[in-house]
This record gives structure tokens, C-alpha cells and sequence, in this order.
């Protein structure tokens, strides 16, 4: 039980040249990667998650460096946020696991980032959409980059896996025009504002 049981990894790209708008003058690229991997912890209760939690940071890391090389380098990146599924003999704990693995590996392969990694988890069978929150990388306030991508597998989680995505963005909302910290109005680099 050292090893994390992957079945499969999937990885997105979504590109948005316009949104009913003016053409932007840079396309705002959202990916995600994902792993869908075995619930050792399946139709049991299991009191101690924390060792599985550890083990999760090697799918974390890959599936982090992985999502940087389709976008293109940190550079490219100026939001983020992750979302877990667990299959329907899971419980939403086992979801959660990812936190810190997805989060702390995101964190360490964008060059440690302060903001919050935005973060939705459920229960669910295969095919099941998952609208993940997106954020600014340095400051959860800049209001421009709240927005939500999806997470969806055809084929999983089943009901003994659980499914684990990272997200990252290229920018804020297309237009965005509704006020609120921009992100060059970054000043306190306290991950808030």
C-alpha cells in the first residue's frame, strides 16, 4: 500500500479567443490535469488518512509538472485551483486528502505562490462534473481571476477510485470589468492582497 494505484491521467486544455466580446488580445488558456487512481480505503473506515495523504504528493508533483509543461512555463500561469471526486463507496475525507498534495505540489512547481489553491470535492460516479474555483496565484482578492473550470473523467471515478485535478490559467475572466483588487494592484504579498 506504499505506492498510489493509478489507472489513468487526462489532460485538458482549454483556449478562449473571445466570449461574445472583442477578440482578447491574449487567448485565456485554462488546463487541467487529472489521475484517477484506486480508494485503498473503499467500503471501510480507515482512522488514519495522513500516510495516504503523504504518499498522494508523488501524483501531485506529476501531475503539476505535467499541467506547467502544456502551460507553457510558470510564467504562464496566473491562476490556479484543484478539485477531487470520490468514487460512490468513498467518502468525502478520501477527497479531501488532496488538499495538500495537489495544493502543495501546484505550490512548489509555480515557485511558491502565497494565495489559497481554491478547492471543490465530492462524491460521484463516473462522468460527473466538477466546476472547480479558480484564483489569482499571489492574492485571493484580485477579483478578476474568481471564476470556476470544469473537471469531468467519462470513465471514472468508479466506485472504488477517487479522481484528483489541478488547474491552471493563464489569466483572470475574459473582460473582466467589475471592479475590485486588480492584479496589478498587488501590494501586501500576504497571499490575500
Amino acid at each position: 500500500m506504499n505506492e498510489i494505484d493509478i489507472r489513468k491521467t487526462k489532460i485538458t486544455l482549454e483556449t478562449t479567443y473571445h466570449d461574445r466580446g472583442p477578440p482578447l488580445a491574449m487567448p485565456l488558456r485554462v488546463g487541467c490535469a487529472m489521475a484517477v487512481v484506486h480508494n485503498p480505503f473503499a467500503n471501510r473506515y480507515e482512522p488514519d488518512l495522513m500516510p495516504f495523504q503523504g504518499r498522494l504528493r508523488s501524483v501531485g508533483e506529476r501531475l503539476a509538472h505535467e499541467l506547467l509543461e502544456v502551460m507553457g512555463g510558470p510564467d504562464n500561469v496566473q491562476a490556479y485551483g484543484k478539485g477531487a471526486i470520490a468514487g460512490e463507496d468513498g467518502e468525502i475525507e478520501h477527497a479531501a486528502a488532496w488538499h495538500e498534495a495537489g495544493g502543495w505540489a501546484m505550490r512548489a512547481a509555480l515557485g511558491a505562490p502565497r494565495a489559497i489553491v481554491p478547492a471543490a470535492k465530492t462524491i460521484g460516479g463516473p462522468g460527473t462534473r466538477l466546476m472547480v474555483p479558480l484564483g489569482h496565484i499571489h492574492a485571493s482578492y484580485v477579483r478578476s481571476h474568481l471564476y470556476t473550470a470544469e473537471m469531468t473523467l467519462w470513465d471514472g471515478p468508479r466506485r472504488d477510485e477517487l479522481l484528483f485535478g489541478l488547474f491552471m490559467a493563464s489569466g483572470g475572466r475574459p473582460y473582466a470589468r467589475l471592479g475590485g483588487l486588480a492584479a496589478d494592484q498587488i501590494s501586501q504579498h500576504d497571499g490575500q492582497r
